[in-house]
């Protein structure tokens, strides 16, 4: 169960941000896509994967190296930066580095804490800008992790546990900027907020 309210905190910069977000990360905390435990390494935030049952879908690069982004824990944008940045000027007279240069909106936006959530690097990666779906097939890309990842379709379906955050921040974005989201989405995203509140209720009975 993943438990979070509306932040006050407000950032222009995302790297600010960031480092707000692992300063006050409770204990507690648990990777968004895949539930694993987060460990403080330095100034770092590491996955614990043996609390979870990750596997790194890919243990190196292309090139041979490790691939150091399934072994760290990055901020994930729930709501990517292409879907809310798009919607500006600024991104369509130069991309995301144009909007983070001259859009104090842009900039707001992109730093809410309230559209970021601790995931593992890779999983991150791969969900890259990709719009959120059902899938069919078993989650077994990623070990016992049990998110969902089609790149042919772009689509992610996330385990259910990690839903309602989603749609909080669909929600929040929606309410606080402006966001636009497709009908398919919305629809989608209504019909998980009734299968979270069912399963709420089915609890406290």
């Amino acid at each position: 169960m993943m438990c979070f309210g509306v932040y006050a905190e407000q950032f222009t910069r995302f790297s600010t941000a960031k480092k707000h977000l692992i300063k006050t990360l409770p204990s507690n905390a648990k990777s968004l896509y895949c539930g694993c435990d987060i460990k403080r390494q330095g100034k770092k935030l590491i996955p614990d994967p043996t609390s979870c049952g990750y596997i790194p879908r890919n243990t190196y690069t292309r090139s041979g190296k490790v691939n150091v982004r399934a072994l760290r824990i990055e901020w994930e944008h729930i709501v990517p930066a292409w879907e809310f940045g798009h919607q500006l000027q600024c991104w369509q007279d130069g991309g995301r580095k144009n909007c983070v240069k001259n859009s104090a909106k842009f900039r707001k936006m992109e730093a809410d804490i309230n559209n970021l959530a601790p995931a593992i690097g890779e999983v991150n990666a791969d969900r890259s800008n990709f719009r959120f779906g059902m899938l069919t097939g078993e989650a077994n890309q990623y070990g016992r992790c049990p998110v969902k990842v089609n790149f042919k379709q772009r689509v992610v379906e996330p385990p259910f546990y990690a839903r309602e955050r989603i749609v909080k921040a669909y929600s929040y974005m929606q309410k606080t900027y402006g966001l636009k989201i497709s009908k398919k989405q919305q629809q989608l995203f209504n019909a998980w907020q009734q299968q979270a509140l069912a399963k709420n209720k089915n609890e406290t009975l």
